[in-house]
């Protein structure tokens, strides 16, 4: 039954792509993408804390290194914390992190390019020995940095067709 299945199915793959071509999709990082015009261009500022590096090095990871800047990212992070399962002894055994990544991107002038603020959250489980419980917070930290940096990408990837060369 599988053999009567697979001309079907590279023919709809076909016609996928055929259709993708046609509505003039380019992929972000393709060539003539507009991923390609922040590649090595976007200077980042983030805050001097453990989640500031690793949104800095994400973004980075994602848009590479400032070889010659045309651009300047500056981020600003809001992380809280917020007990969400206690247990009948009234101790946290869940943990929310909610945070908030406000972004503003310049050129070299200083001309304000687009700005925005980009939210999600993450947890980390409480149960375990304190060394555990560390280790999951600081896991949980890192996963908010990196889900925040790649939101903010995101977003630049969005506004990147009306960027100045």
């Amino acid at each position: 039954m599988s053999s009567d299945l697979a001309p079907l199915t590279r023919r709809a793959a076909i016609l996928g792509l055929l259709a993708l071509a046609g509505c003039g999709f380019t992929p972000v990082y393709g060539t003539g993408g507009v991923g390609g015009k922040l590649r090595g261009a976007v200077q980042i500022t983030a805050p001097q804390t453990v989640e500031g590096y690793r949104l800095a090095h994400r973004i980075e990871d994602r848009l590479g290194r400032a070889t010659s800047p045309r651009y300047a990212l500056t981020v600003t992070l809001d992380i809280t914390s917020a007990p969400v399962a206690i247990d009948r002894t009234d101790t946290s055994t869940r943990i929310n992190l909610p945070g908030t990544a406000n972004w503003t991107l310049t050129d070299t002038a200083g001309v304000r390019l687009g700005t925005g603020t980009v939210d999600t959250f993450t947890g980390y489980s409480t149960t375990g020995t304190t060394v555990a419980t560390r280790a999951a917070q600081q896991d949980a930290r890192d996963r908010l940095a990196t889900a925040l940096a790649d939101l903010v990408v995101t977003r630049l990837m969005i506004l990147a067709p009306d960027l100045p060369e």
